[in-house]
């Protein structure tokens, strides 16, 4: 390729030209991509430990707010037994001085129903109180449990901070010159590069032919395609693929890689 150039200067690019950029910038990504494989799936790694330590906060705020209202109703329980067994002692006394046996059977039923009263909140009190255990032992447990995935996500964000740094500096460099690579090529075609790219599971969108054959999906390259291809005259997609295809012995553009 010529020396760089502008846009306005777009129209006077040649095909050749923009195909060895194209490769040029497939070969820094590819760079890129590789340092991002050395981090494996820390990142992800670090996200999802990430979420489970909220998702585990929330259960304790959660669990602690259950717990709180469980004390309130068992309090309100003893407080309703207060009542009813002062209204046992109230309707006893009653009876002490009643006319016919009319009131005193009615009181008697009155006395029933707060014994009914009372041994339902009794019951009530037995399993708030078991629920009330039950969410401790669960806040025990996931404070446990929240206490290792925090060890785990130091641990893990330790060791993507070392991959990080160390191969932070190249990293930097491959994407400033990707970067004016880019530069280089026309929108429409940086535009197609990248859809390709994003689709393509092995991050390709530009590749070789290898064997007669796509060096993206390797599907076979008819002899005359691949004479079309290195002629260089017009930009050539995989049928199969759809990635862009160059000759083997296209030239790296040394220009943009400096």
């Amino acid at each position: 390729m010529n020396a760089p150039y502008s846009r306005q200067e777009d129209k006077d690019i040649s095909i050749e030209d923009k195909l060895r950029a194209l490769h040029e910038l497939q070969s820094v990504v590819s760079e890129v991509d590789k340092i991002k494989t050395l981090r494996g799936e820390l990142p992800l790694e670090v996200q999802d430990l990430e979420d489970e330590i909220a998702g585990l906060k929330t259960r304790l705020v959660n669990l602690d707010d259950e717990i709180k209202n469980l004390d309130t109703a068992i309090n309100n329980k003893k407080i309703a037994i207060k009542d009813s067994q002062g209204l046992i002692a109230k309707y006893t006394e009653q009876q002490n001085n009643v006319r016919n046996n009319r009131e005193f059977d009615s009181l008697s039923k009155e006395i029933e129903f707060q014994n009914l009263e009372i041994e339902l909140s009794e019951k009530r009190i037995k399993e708030f109180t078991a629920e009330m255990a039950a969410k401790k032992e669960a806040i025990g447990s996931s404070k446990t449990q929240l206490s290792e995935r925090e060890e785990d996500l130091d641990r893990k964000k330790n060791e993507l901070s070392e991959i990080t740094e160390e191969t932070k500096i190249e990293e930097e460099k491959l994407k400033a010159k990707a970067e004016k690579i880019e530069s280089f090529i026309e929108p429409r075609l940086l535009t197609a590069f990248k859809r390709i790219r994003k689709n393509a599971r092995n991050g390709l969108a530009v590749v070789t032919i290898q064997r007669d054959a796509c060096g993206g999906c390797f599907a076979n390259i008819p002899p005359q395609r691949q004479l079309d291809i290195a002629s260089r005259k017009k930009i050539i997609v995989c049928e199969y693929c759809g990635r862009i295809l160059v000759d083997e012995k296209i030239n790296v553009v040394e220009d943009i890689a400096e």
